[in-house]
């Protein structure tokens, strides 16, 4: 199983990029939002990645991140969502908006998606939505509070909510409003008094 590749960007294509390590090329099937984080040609990259095999064909998916890729294992692990499909979601959305969608039951904004109908979209909502909040997003994501470093005030603060019984994807909405109407480097205290609000509420 390849998990990253580390070389040089060699070329790109409408869905694809060649990472050249060490003189071996490996064909990667992107989504658009990582294209654009690649770069241009020539730039030093690491892309984290996904083997898919079957009867018919056998491909590497890259992202450009760990928190992507776990998406998109979440994504294909839904009825009727293959590797294409999971790529559109994940070129109409960031890792935050998805897990925002989900948490929130927000079938309309996975809808976006290029050949994502309104029902795919509500069945990909249905099924994550619990594991929406648990799910780790690409770093430095303003108001996920599933996104903040383990240890931080956030992260203890959608823990606490978890302990007291509310459901990670409550959990982690809950903290990540509060993390925006208090600042994200708002005490411990101060962000569960306001989460606890706003899960409840």
């Amino acid at each position: 199983m390849i998990a990253k590749l580390t070389g040089l960007l060699d070329d790109t294509g409408a869905d694809w990029a060649i990472i050249d390590v060490n003189g071996v090329g490996y064909l990667v099937h992107c989504s658009a939002r990582t294209l654009d984080h690649l770069g241009i040609r020539g730039d030093r990259v690491v892309v984290h990645t996904e083997m898919q095999v079957s009867e018919t064909d056998q491909r590497l998916i890259g992202f450009t991140s760990g928190a992507e890729r776990n998406w998109f294992r979440l994504l294909t692990a839904v009825q009727g969502v293959g590797s294409k499909v999971a790529l559109a979601i994940l070129s109409a959305l960031t890792t935050e908006e998805l897990q925002r969608a989900c948490a929130g039951g927000d079938s309309a904004m996975v809808a976006r998606a290029n050949g994502v109908g309104p029902k795919l979209a509500s069945r990909i909502v249905n099924e994550l939505k619990d594991k929406a909040g648990g799910m780790p997003t690409a770093p430095g994501a303003p108001g996920i509070a599933a996104a903040a470093p383990a240890g931080s005030a956030s992260a203890d603060a959608v823990s606490a909510l978890q302990n007291l019984g509310f459901k990670p994807a409550v959990a982690a909405t809950a903290v990540g409003k509060a993390v925006d109407q208090l600042g994200e480097d708002a005490p411990l205290g101060d962000l569960m008094r306001v989460a606890l609000k706003l899960a409840t509420g």
